[in-house]
């Protein structure tokens, strides 16, 4: 099973170090030297990690073979994306891996069904279930533990408390949130990231 990690941005300095937008609740396991990376697209890498250090409360990076300014840029906007064991889980027990989310039925506390999770949006700010209803249309619901209760993953199902007019008026809040959404969703089929239950601020 393949999981996006990271996404490279700009370059730092001249001596090939580039920012990361971490995509994972654990860049220590991840993102340490010696890792081997896959990447989208796959003509990018592997890449093996050289080096790793904080700056500025940002992660930098530097790759192997990557020596230069010129050869950093040139990675720009690559997804990192790590192998991983399908059966492994995540150490945080709020947290869940993409895959295990999709196909969830949600429902409320009462069994009154909403519909099912089709697509996870990972925002800076909190995550996205984005629910197709049973008559087709859509509404995303906020991942944070006042909204969605219960993650049941043996009876397949979450449960949420929403507040008044998140389910009602989901046409505005799609609309909303997909356009913030835009530079922030998961490219392609075989990769995903995981999404960790937030507090709702």
């Amino acid at each position: 099973m393949q999981l996006v990690v990271a996404r490279i941005g700009r370059a730092h300095g001249i001596k090939g170090e580039v920012t990361v937008e971490v995509r994972t609740d654990e860049p220590e396991l991840r993102l340490a030297p010696g890792a081997v990376l896959a990447t989208e697209p796959a003509t990018a890498g592997p890449l093996t990690i050289e080096t790793g250090r904080v700056h500025s409360g940002r992660l930098l990076l530097r790759f192997e073979g990557v020596k230069d300014r010129t050869a950093a840029e040139a990675l720009r906007n690559t997804l990192l994306i790590a192998d991983v064991d399908p059966a492994e889980l995540p150490e945080d027990p709020e947290e869940f891996y993409d895959h295990q989310l999709m196909d969830l039925d949600v429902v409320l506390a009462d069994g009154t069904e909403i519909g099912r999770i089709t697509e996870i949006t990972h925002l800076p700010s909190q995550d996205l279930f984005i629910v197709e209803r049973p008559d087709g249309s859509e509404v995303m619901i906020p991942f944070v533990e006042e909204i969605v209760t219960e993650i049941d993953l043996e009876e397949q199902r979450a449960v949420i408390t929403p507040p008044p007019g998140l389910i009602d008026e989901s046409e505005a809040v799609v609309a909303s949130a997909r356009d913030e959404a835009a530079d922030s969703a998961v490219e392609g089929s075989a990769a995903e990231g995981s999404a960790s239950k937030g507090e709702d601020a």
